[in-house]
């Protein structure tokens, strides 16, 4: 039994996932997300998916990106 490393749960089905070197134990997906997703820097979501990067810095989706300055992403069409 693992305690989640987000809401303290101590589940039999806890999980582990690393992420750039450091081990974390969660009880679920959703406290996984909680925990280590990037964060828009626009909107403030998670981003769970793979978002847009330009200069070093992830958003969400090209609309975020390009409200806050970007210029070389674009949304599919």
């Amino acid at each position: 039994m693992g305690k989640c490393a987000t809401c303290g749960n101590n589940y039999d089905k806890s999980f582990e996932v690393t992420m750039a070197g450091k081990t974390y134990t969660f009880d679920s997906f959703e406290c996984a997300i909680q925990s280590l997703a990037t964060v828009c820097p626009h909107c403030h979501c998670k981003i769970i998916g793979h978002g847009v990067e330009e200069k070093g810095v992830v958003y969400c989706c090209a609309s975020c990106a390009k409200e806050s300055g970007a210029r070389q992403v674009k949304d599919r069409a």
